[in-house]
């Protein structure tokens, strides 16, 4: 179910600093952003690729040392981007939140695809986030098109869905027309070796943690390649199916993608 008018309407009146979240001001650039001009300053397993994660990346595209492990490269953005404006995905569903906005990568397409009525992008390390709105910038992103949020995404849906008055207004949203978009961290015992990555061990936040925080929502999750499809299908709603989608550059799969409906869209019949 959406979140209802009169929990959005609580509190409008409240001062800003009385919300725990709230959008971000435009963040300064710190010593911590970088803009990397040397293979050497770049890590080692990325060097070649900073044009296919950032086109635009001799322009100033910025950095801090932990993004580069975290932003999608560029096509595989464009063509998420490119895949949620299709018909086939519930073109009610006007709101999308970027729950690790990283440096900007998928907000970016988001924005530029010109499919979202609002984009909300959270990301919880202030440096990085100040790098996502240089980015943005750079990209030619309207400064309006998205609402910048600096704080943990977890905590942000979970006062979307239970006290959404405590939310400053900028960031209630209903929830049937919303979906979530989730490239969290890879990590854990096997991520790199196993042929088939086991979901339940991935760190910080295994499938489930990440299905349970957003499953009132539709929601996207961007997953290891190796990912063990068996787990995902456990997801699908009763007598339904989920597309799974593998992402490749240059003919090498380098993610997957795993469209899940909510169980706002489940009851509404979308």
């Amino acid at each position: 179910m959406g979140v209802s008018m009169d929990a959005l309407n609580t509190n409008d009146a409240a001062e800003p600093s009385d919300f725990s979240l709230k959008p971000a001001e435009r963040l300064p650039l710190t010593d911590k952003c970088h803009h990397y001009t040397g293979k050497h300053e770049v890590p080692w397993d990325i060097q070649n690729q900073r044009y296919s994660i950032f086109s635009f990346y001799d322009g100033g595209v910025h950095m801090t040392d932990d993004a580069w492990f975290g932003v999608t490269p560029e096509p595989i953005a464009n063509q998420i981007a490119h895949e949620l404006s299709e018909d086939h995905f519930n073109p009610n569903v006007t709101t999308i939140i970027d729950a690790f906005g990283g440096a900007g990568g998928n907000t970016i397409a988001f924005a530029l695809s010109n499919r979202w009525s609002r984009i909300i992008a959270i990301e919880r390390d202030a440096a990085t986030l100040a790098c996502a709105q240089h980015n943005a910038e750079l990209y030619g992103v309207d400064p309006g098109a998205v609402t910048w949020v600096l704080g943990d995404s977890f905590d942000y849906v979970d006062q979307l869905v239970g006290t959404p008055e405590k939310l400053h207004p900028d960031l209630r949203v209903d929830l049937q027309s919303t979906m979530v978009f989730a490239s969290p961290p890879w990590g854990g015992p096997g991520y790199r070796t196993d042929q088939v990555f086991d979901l339940s061990t991935m760190q910080p936040y295994s499938l489930k943690h990440l299905h349970e925080a957003y499953r009132k929502m539709d929601h996207l999750l961007f997953l290891p390649r190796t990912s063990d499809i068996r787990q995902i299908a456990k997801l699908a709603p009763e007598g339904g199916k989920l597309e799974v989608i593998q992402y490749c550059i240059e003919g090498a799969s380098k993610a997957m993608g795993a469209y899940i409906p909510g169980e706002s869209s489940s009851a509404s019949g979308e």
